[in-house]
């Protein structure tokens, strides 16, 4: 018993030293820019071991060296709440989580005919996918869900919406080894990313949750589609 407490004990201190760790490293993200994040080092390393080469675009340009159409673009696409929530919007994630339930059956049906699973609705917000991003591994366990949350709370508490938006768009992923509003503005543009056509911005919005994907379907009709939605509804936009 004196054994199992023991090691209970340590478990606690290192999960207290965690949160603390955490705490640090996204207080100084108010004044300082992150150099990487875990996804990207994540894809470093798949990259390299994949491939001869390591192809690789990213370049930090400050908030307002980014067009304010791609900030709204994003917003539309990703989060159009962003401006106003916590961190976390509570309605959309318990709808995702209901609709998540509902396919579970169907989902396994389709794996055994198809092999092909059914993908399942998200409930993220901007803050919630920059957390994940950062900080965290890719794995889906109710553990990492719930460090998530914390992450989440604590970038909302310690740092702007500005701020977080920024660090967002400087690095989220727009395709193999594509990272950041400039490089992708660079990569499929050539043009930098405050430059960017409300057009142009709400067609890279449109490639978030798919970016590899579409990179390799740039002419698709859905991107272009869908885009012409998100640009007729970016005038409502919030910005921070």
């Amino acid at each position: 018993m004196r054994t199992l407490l023991h090691w209970i004990g340590w478990g606690v201190v290192a999960s207290i030293a965690l949160q603390l760790f955490f705490v640090g490293r996204i207080a100084m993200m108010a004044v300082v820019d992150p150099q990487s994040t875990a996804f990207q080092r994540s894809e470093a390393w798949r990259i390299a071991s994949e491939k001869d080469t390591l192809r690789w675009r990213q370049q930090w340009v400050p908030y307002n060296q980014i067009a304010d159409s791609l900030k709204r673009a994003v917003i539309v696409s990703e989060d159009d709440a962003f401006a106003n929530h916590d961190g976390v919007q509570w309605d959309a994630l318990e709808k995702a989580w209901a609709k998540n339930a509902k396919t579970e059956e169907r989902a396994a049906r389709q794996r055994a005919a198809t092999g092909k699973p059914i993908k399942l609705v998200g409930g993220s917000t901007i803050t919630q996918q920059l957390a994940k991003n950062l900080l965290l591994s890719g794995e889906r366990t109710l553990l990492r869900k719930g460090q998530e949350f914390v992450l989440t709370l604590l970038l909302e508490a310690f740092l702007s919406k500005q701020r977080i938006l920024e660090i967002y768009l400087n690095n989220v992923e727009w395709g193999e080894g594509v990272f950041g509003a400039e490089a992708a503005a660079q990569h499929y543009f050539r043009k930098p990313a405050a430059r960017l056509s409300a057009f142009e911005s709400a067609r890279l919005a449109v490639m978030l949750p798919r970016p590899k994907f579409f990179e390799r379907l740039p002419n698709s009709a859905y991107l272009s589609g869908r885009a012409s939605v998100i640009v007729a509804r970016m005038g409502n936009a919030v910005l921070p």
